[in-house]
């Protein structure tokens, strides 16, 4: 275990996979497809703080299967401390499956039946880590059981001891306590002394107490909210008091009860199009907390919280629809503009670009989507296809052995003769690039995109989340002005891959073409430019070689200005001693090419193709040298292009302006 940073927020309970319906409209009953998340409202908490900012953890079990890994993968991606996120041998991770019926229905099952988070105990809570935090979230449906209320409350009275501050959010879900059957999951509130009698055991040891008005009712055993909450006032006379109320806002209450929920401290709220309510306290919460923790005043924090809950409301989804600080910040200066915020343009690519799972600041990538073709004395068939395969195989070896040489690496294949390679590539930590069109000798065009896409890239569906589309862009698209586009078949075709894209959740990285040589500035910034007037944000750039730093600034200027999240530009050129045909740049031109580039911290890396593998390759499938000689062979050049981008690299410290 890491045990050697400081945390601001520890969460504490319930983690599941939440399966969410992805036909919105429909009963569970007719699903067809559904999304797969993080859930579980503490997972959901530490995953909204780490968002903002905050140094979230989580306390947890997940199953030692599948779903277990996706969610210690997941938080850890989204920056939360999974010390603590315990794999149980024996149970299984939880499930639940949602939907989206309308604005008011939201069907919900729970597949919970011994499962591994309700199976964590007191030996599972280290003071010595509570005590790296400085507070700590309680959640409702952990205190439903012995054992799990046992761990619970462990947990808080530790951190009242060490001067933690605490909290809990009373999350009541009448099911979940055994008083409302499986079908009730949308169900918030069933009256029971029982969990009433198992609230109270915990409102002393708290510091903020947060629900709804009838989570409120459960907690204070009285049916009404004021009564409630002067209930409760007895029993936690110093807790903060927070009262949810729906699409009214929420209020704090510091002291003494009022006459009225209206005399509360109270931020204000957003009037947005409610889209799915699951999974939106959860957000609220990850907004109150850092506005607390950060020292706000009750009136800045529950803006926050309101903010975030009505982003939370506006998308699929629970933990992903949660914002960034970056986002939260864009929210709350502009306001809002579109009360369907998610069909806002401008905050939906700032949620996009500044959520991404997984950071590349280093990427050298091995681009072997091109085949060797019939038109270089090579015959093409399937015979061909096959050893071409084979040989993609190869390539994916040699980029492997590098990767564990240290340096950040990738691939870029096609789904033709290169698709053993893709699927084999999937768990080696590579980034991994899928090229949509062909290359010569390919059994699809190289100016064609796949067909087997289908003509509305529906197959994209079927893609990996980790793929990233990769679409070579004619020089077709010139003007600034969609409109006077020259291309529009190559413009409707790049707009409608790109919102498949996005629609899939898969990154999408645009390549201009360039054969090497040093490109126009002006054309590049030029085509660019274009590019975001369409609407279309890649995630990635691959460009051509540039001649000057004062170049690079022209063409890096439109993609700072339209996208300061962008995943950042690759450097592509036929690199390296052994470009094909003998031709390639000159090693004192390739270190000029690399160090004008490495000046700026847009450029995240190079993309090196044939000049990596075009010599071994032939003379691998004319028989003249074996595997091992042909994955040798071609370690050397990949390792040799990503030694020389690392040479370059330390440039950036005195970068230049154009950085993303």
């Amino acid at each position: 275990m890491q045990m050697n940073t400081a945390l601001d927020v520890i969460t504490i309970g319930r983690s599941s996979v939440d399966l969410y319906g992805g036909q919105v409209g429909g009963r569970l009953e007719d699903m067809r497809s559904f999304d797969k998340y993080i859930g579980g409202s503490p997972a959901n908490m530490a995953v909204g703080m780490a968002r903002l900012g905050l140094r979230s953890a989580l306390i947890t079990r997940v199953g030692n299967e599948h779903m277990g890994r996706f969610l210690r993968e997941e938080l850890a991606a989204e920056g939360v401390n999974t010390d603590y996120v315990l794999t149980d041998p024996e149970r299984l991770t939880a499930l639940v499956l949602l939907g989206i019926r309308d604005e008011l229905r939201f069907p919900l099952i729970f597949y919970r039946e011994n499962c591994a988070d309700m199976a964590l105990c007191e030996a599972d809570i280290d003071a010595a880590f509570l005590g790296r935090a400085r507070a700590v979230v309680a959640t409702g449906t952990h205190l439903s059981r012995p054992q799990v209320a046992g761990a619970t409350l462990k947990a808080l009275r530790i951190a009242r001891a060490q001067g933690l501050r605490t909290v809990l959010d009373i999350d009541y879900r009448p099911n979940l306590w055994g008083v409302a059957g499986h079908g009730e999951g949308e169900s918030r509130f069933v009256e029971s002394d029982k969990v009433t009698a198992q609230f109270q055991k915990v409102l002393p040891l708290l510091d903020v107490i947060v629900g709804t008005e009838e989570e409120f009712h459960a907690a204070g055993g009285v049916a009404e909210t004021l009564p409630a909450l002067r209930a409760i006032r007895k029993i936690a006379a110093d807790a903060v008091l927070i009262c949810k109320r729906g699409p009214v806002g929420a209020v704090a209450f510091v002291g003494e009860i009022p006459e009225s929920l209206d005399e509360g401290q109270a931020g204000p709220g957003f009037p947005i199009e409610v889209f799915n309510v699951l999974g939106a306290g959860d957000g609220f919460m990850a907004g109150l907390m850092k506005g607390w923790l950060d020292g706000e005043d009750w009136p800045n924090a529950l803006k926050y919280a309101n903010a975030c809950g009505a982003l939370a409301v506006s998308r699929h989804g629970c933990a992903p629809a949660y914002p960034s600080w970056q986002e939260l910040q864009f929210f709350l200066e502009q306001g809002v503009k579109v009360p369907a915020l998610r069909k806002d343009a401008a905050l939906e690519q700032l949620h996009w670009s500044s959520t991404r799972l997984h950071r590349w600041p280093n990427l050298c990538v091995f681009d072997c989507a091109t085949d060797l073709s019939a038109a270089e004395g090579l015959p093409w068939d399937s015979a061909m296809a096959a050893k071409m395969g084979a040989f993609k195989l190869l390539c994916l070896e040699a980029a492997q052995r590098v990767a564990h040489a240290g340096p950040n690496a990738g691939v870029l294949c096609d789904s033709h003769s290169g698709r053993a390679a893709l699927y084999a590539a999937g768990s080696r930590g590579l980034w991994i690039g899928r090229s949509l069109q062909g290359g010569e000798g390919s059994a699809v065009p190289a100016a064609q995109i796949d067909p087997e896409l289908g003509p509305d890239f529906g197959a994209l569906s079927q893609w990996p989340r980790g793929h990233v589309v990769v679409h070579k862009l004619g020089s077709g698209i010139e003007s600034p002005e969609p409109e006077a586009s020259q291309a529009p078949c190559e413009t409707e075709t790049l707009l409608r891959l790109f919102a498949a894209a996005r629609r899939n959740r898969l990154e999408f990285l645009l390549q201009l073409s360039g054969d090497g040589a040093c490109a126009s500035s002006q054309a590049v910034a030029k085509r660019i430019e274009c590019v975001y007037n369409l609407g279309v944000h890649p995630d990635w750039w691959v460009l051509p070689a540039v001649a000057t730093p004062d170049e690079w600034a022209q063409v890096l200027a439109p993609i700072t200005r339209n996208d300061a999240h962008t995943r950042g530009v690759l450097l592509h050129a036929p690199l390296g001693p052994h470009a094909p045909h003998g031709g390639g740049d000159k090693p004192d031109r390739v270190s000029a090419a690399l160090a004008h580039a490495a000046r700026f911290e847009a450029i995240k890396g190079v993309l090196g193709g044939r000049s990596l593998y075009d010599k071994p390759a032939r003379a691998w499938l004319e028989g003249t040298i074996d595997d091992a000689t042909a994955v040798a062979q071609m370690v050397a050049n990949y390792h040799a292009l990503c030694r020389a981008w690392d040479t370059a690299r330390p440039l950036q410290q005195n970068k230049t302006s154009g950085g993303c």
